[in-house]
């Protein structure tokens, strides 16, 4: 089996409501009203954000990353009205022997709880376990973050435990939950949520 390689190339993915794309400097403005946000980047490892500039160099930064494979990561569009309102992605992914990958995502406050990260993290499963091929798909969650991890709960995400200083960041090191899915898992749920939609 051939290893994935994205080369820098941020492909473009659809659903009913979202299209997930590269994201460009002139998203800056959009993204720096997400990424700024106190409640949104509260358990993320990103440095507060004094200006559009900042932002501007964070999806730079990102694209970067597609280039290097170190990281895949799209806007979240929505497709009514070309509206960035947050970003998911691969924070890496490794086929050599494990076949995973660790997800990362965030999506502006106006936009909780309609649906919308979950539809876009259907599209980056699908992604990772039909193109990049991967077997399991890890997150980390701040024990704290309680709608994150309901978030991963409903879409049928195990949690397997906590791992104790696992990250390091400008308040020191912190504790993180620990979520898997697996794509035998990813199989089972997508033909039950299918019949059920038939």
């Amino acid at each position: 089996m051939c290893a994935y390689a994205c080369k820098g190339h941020i492909p473009s993915l659809e659903s009913p409501r979202l299209r997930l794309r590269r994201m460009e400097s002139g998203d800056a403005a959009m993204m720096f009203a997400c990424w700024s946000d106190p409640e949104v980047h509260r358990y993320m490892n990103l440095s507060g954000m004094s200006g559009r500039e900042d932002a501007e160099d964070m999806i730079e930064l990102l694209n970067e990353l597609a280039k290097t494979e170190d990281a895949l990561r799209w806007g979240i569009e929505l497709k009514e009205n070309g509206k960035l309102i947050g970003s998911c992605g691969f924070n890496y992914w490794q086929t050599a022997g494990a076949y995973k990958a660790e997800i990362g995502y965030e999506v502006a406050k106006p936009y909780w709880r309609q649906g919308y990260m979950t539809e876009a993290l259907r599209l980056v499963l699908s992604f990772g376990y039909n193109t990049i091929r991967l077997n399991r798909i890890e997150a980390l969650v701040d024990p704290r973050n309680t709608g994150s991890q309901a978030l991963l709960s409903s879409m049928g995400w195990t949690q397997e435990g906590l791992l104790r200083q696992v990250q390091h960041t400008s308040t020191g090191f912190k504790d993180m939950l620990m979520y898997s899915l697996l794509h035998e898992e990813w199989l089972r749920l997508e033909a039950q949520r299918n019949a059920v939609s038939v």
